[in-house]
């Protein structure tokens, strides 16, 4: 079987995405797994098909680099914004489904996709800890040092500890520099540090902004690049109108034949 791909990146975060509105294309786990390899396959921290829903203008399906389906990915869905603009879906404002609901997305002039993220109605605080949801489950921590940090090794102990063992979360470092806030993550389904994340950046930006109600634009740096998040923060773990805005660029398409 021959399969046309695209390769997509959102600040290093990248994707192998296929075009899959007939609906004629079905891969298995280890297919799947096996696209995303990087000295087998085509390389990629997960794997999207764009899809076909009533009442939308396509569908996301998302799939993690070790084949499993996963929950929602903000950068993935930047990138397959501007994947199906690039095809022919040519629209002022998208509106598509993903596992995690509904949402909108708008790409300005300056290249960048501005996706809204859902609703958070829940944050939990710890020491030094906060806990959420922005589509996908995020544990952040705010450290000292950041850029040294040895992210795998401590994001592995949390994602593996007898709290998240089973289900997994993705595990946020974040430190405040000057202007902006550096955020490196360990993903789950990738088990490894990934140049970026945007439901990550989501948790980091709003968590860190529990005391100030309101409007915010929080400006993020990450391995990768570039982010910003805003948001309107209604008070508690109450937050609406999250957009997270970034880059989403092809990098290559072709044709990859599985067996």
């Amino acid at each position: 079987m021959d399969i046309q791909f695209s390769k997509y990146q959102g600040t290093g975060n990248d994707f192998v995405i296929i075009d899959n509105r007939d609906g004629s294309i079905s891969l298995s786990n280890q297919q799947i797994a096996f696209l995303c390899d990087r000295r087998f396959g085509l390389g990629g921290d997960g794997l999207m098909l764009l899809g076909t829903a009533t009442g939308y203008d396509f569908s996301m399906t998302y799939f993690n680099a070790d084949g499993t389906e996963g929950t929602m990915c903000g950068n993935g869905g930047r990138c397959l914004v501007q994947f199906a603009h690039d095809n022919g879906i040519v629209k002022d404002t998208y509106s598509f489904i993903a596992i995690d609901g509904p949402h909108e997305a708008i790409i300005h002039q300056n290249g960048w996709v501005h996706l809204k993220m859902i609703d958070v109605n829940e944050v939990e605080t710890g020491e030094h800890f906060f806990v959420t949801n922005t589509g996908s489950p995020h544990y952040v921590k705010l450290v000292e040092g950041v850029e040294n940090y040895n992210v795998v090794k401590e994001g592995k102990a949390i994602r593996y500890n007898d709290r998240f063992n089973k289900e997994g979360i993705n595990v946020n470092f974040i430190e405040f520099q000057k202007d902006h806030l550096f955020v490196r993550t360990y993903e789950r389904g990738v088990e490894n540090e990934t140049f970026s994340c945007g439901t990550g950046v989501t948790a980091a930006a709003i968590t860190t902004h529990l005391n100030k109600t309101g409007e915010h634009h929080v400006a993020i740096q990450t391995l990768g690049g570039k982010l910003a998040v805003s948001f309107n923060h209604l008070g508690g773990g109450h937050f609406k109108h999250i957009w997270l805005q970034g880059p989403g660029t092809f990098v290559y398409k072709g044709t990859i034949h599985l067996k």
